[in-house]
């Protein structure tokens, strides 16, 4: 089922997509690393600005622009699809994902890097391996 937002691409979004059931597939290490590398995958297939991102057990965030003539429902399927595949596993996925549009992207950045302190799962941001806050991860330059 093709998810449509009445915005597209060409904005900062943040985007939050959840598991089924928020089963914590990715409190595997192996999943979570799938999850990570599947964002840049996806980045070859269809051209996004990455500013930061955060896979958690259960969900993740993602901080993108999608120019045009990409869209963030094709990011979005692709990316679910690639952690499915390479992680060889069934539907994982909620089919829906929600999208906020940002007033402040470095608040939004500051969200998401600090989802796994306030989650408890690392005392500092730069702990936690699967976040674009640990410094382990290339994302674009925020202008």
């Amino acid at each position: 089922m093709t998810q449509r937002h009445p915005i597209q691409n060409d904005q900062m979004m943040l985007v939050t997509t959840i598991t089924k059931g928020r089963i914590p597939y990715f409190a595997d290490p192996a999943i979570a690393r799938e999850a990570v590398e599947a964002i840049y995958r996806t980045q070859h297939l269809h051209a996004f600005f990455l500013f930061g991102f955060v896979i958690m057990p259960d969900h993740c965030h993602i901080l993108i622009n999608v120019p045009p003539p990409e869209t963030i429902s094709m990011v979005m399927k692709s990316y679910k699809s690639s952690v499915v595949f390479s992680a060889g596993l069934g539907p994982i996925w909620q089919q829906r994902f929600h999208i906020l549009l940002p007033t402040d992207p470095w608040k939004a950045l500051d969200y998401i890097h600090l989802n796994p302190v306030r989650a408890g799962l690392v005392d500092q941001i730069i702990d936690y391996p699967w976040s674009s806050g640990s410094g382990k991860w290339d994302v674009s330059v925020m202008e």
